[in-house]
This record gives structure tokens, sequence and C-alpha cells, in this order.
């Protein structure tokens, strides 16, 4: 099916999924790399976690696809509807919300802060997950953002959505993550 379909946006394929449900396949295969890579980000779960919040999200969206605003961009939609799953399952295994990073440290840092932002650099596997701590550290308000803005490359617009908060907000979290986070990292090994 994908191939037939690749010149359709996400939006025009969900018109044509509300019309013939034979369209929804594609949907799922444009976002479960998509979102395997989001949960995988978001949280410690195993595969078999991810198979079942996949399963659950795209369940979702299948009974709620007529409810789908098309002046809407769909990925917000459905990110949306995956955060809110992520947040039942965090609660339901009773889990603190993780960052999982297959990055390597400097990936990360390059991503958070521009170079003239850098306070330092890590670049092996002991400094990464000492970079992921510091994450894990923030608040979880403050991870959900960083999480969207800079590894799933979400405009600030669609973090609103997805969050359902002001593209203002989403600013000045961003800020606040950011300057938690500089302040977290260790001062030595500057440049």
């Amino acid at each position: 099916m994908s191939s037939t379909f690749n010149h359709l946006s996400d939006e025009a394929l969900v018109i044509e999924c509300k019309k013939d449900q034979q369209y929804f396949a594609e949907l799922v295969e444009r976002y479960v790399p998509k979102l395997t890579h989001y949960i995988r980000r978001r949280s410690a779960a195993t595969s078999d976690d991810i198979d079942d919040l996949l399963q659950n999200i795209f369940i979702k969206v299948y009974r709620n696809i007529n409810e789908y605003d098309t002046r809407l961009l769909f990925s917000s939609w459905i990110y949306r509807i995956a955060h809110n799953e992520m947040i039942d399952w965090y609660r339901r295994e009773k889990r603190r919300a993780t960052l999982s990073f297959d990055d390597d440290a400097h990936d990360i840092m390059s991503k958070l802060f521009t170079e003239e932002d850098h306070i330092t650099r890590f670049s092996n596997e002991e400094q990464k997950a000492a970079m992921v701590q510091l994450l894990n550290k923030l608040d979880d308000k403050y991870k959900e953002i960083l999480l969207l803005r800079f590894f799933e490359e979400k405009s600030y617009e669609e973090i609103a959505d997805i969050l359902r908060i002001p593209p203002g907000t989403v600013a000045v979290r961003i800020n606040r993550a950011k300057k938690q986070l500089q302040k977290k990292l260790p001062k030595h090994g500057t440049n």
C-alpha cells in the first residue's frame, strides 16, 4: 500500500480513511516507526510494552478518526494520543517518566544547545549515561518538552497541540528546561 499513497499527506489519507478504512493501514505504516522511536526515547518500555502501547494508540486513533479535524496536523493529533497513552502506561506501571536515547552524548548536547551554549562536551558512553541521567532529573514537563522539540523535531505549535498548552508556554518551558539542565552540567572540561 505504501508506495501507492506516498504522494498523499497524512491529512489527505485521513480524509480517504474516513471513506474507506483500507487507508488506515497506510497511516499505521507511516507512524509505527515514528511512535516506536518516541516511546523508546520517552520510556524504559520493553519491546512487548511498546507493542502493547502501539496497539492501544492505533485502536484509539481508529475509533476516533472521524473526530479528527483535518484542518489540524495529523502528526500532532496522533502524538497527543501517544502522549496520553504513555501517561496512562506510567500510571498503570507505577513508574516515573524516564528518557532513553540511542544518540551519543555529543549528539544529545548538540540537539539541546547551540555550540556557544555548550558548557561541556560528552563523547563516550559513560558520559552519555551521565547526560541521560541529568535529563531524567528534570521535571516530567521539561523532559517531555525537550524530547518533543529536539528529538521528535516538533514545532512550537505542534508541541502546543500535543500538550494542550499555549505556544508561549512551550517557549518558556524549553528555556527553563535548558537552564535547569545547564545548571546541572559538570563545570569541568568547559570550552
